[in-house]
């Protein structure tokens, strides 16, 4: 099942995203086939400010423990982070 992440970044925490942004894309890199796609939300002025991920996990069970491990949760990047079903029709 496909599961989309959509995380928002707590306010002025580029400075935290930045500082952790290589151990974040390492570990989307070693989860193989479970990051279907990932990529930062862009604020008004090109900064990032948010992540959204499409994962290809067994259950929600699953994306819960992939976004727990997150590199961003441990720094405490968030200020919040959505977890949802998604249903692939294009692309």
């Amino acid at each position: 099942m496909r599961i989309a992440l959509i995380a928002k970044d707590k306010p002025g925490a580029l400075d935290i995203r930045k500082a952790n942004r290589d151990a974040h894309v390492a570990y989307l890199k070693s989860s193989g086939d479970t990051v279907e796609m990932a990529g930062p939300f862009l604020d008004n002025d090109g900064n990032m400010c948010g992540s959204l991920i499409i994962l290809n996990v067994a259950d929600m069970a699953e994306a819960r423990a992939w976004a727990a491990n997150d590199p961003y949760k441990a720094a405490n990047l968030f200020a919040s982070v959505e977890l949802t079903a998604w249903n692939k029709v294009l692309g």
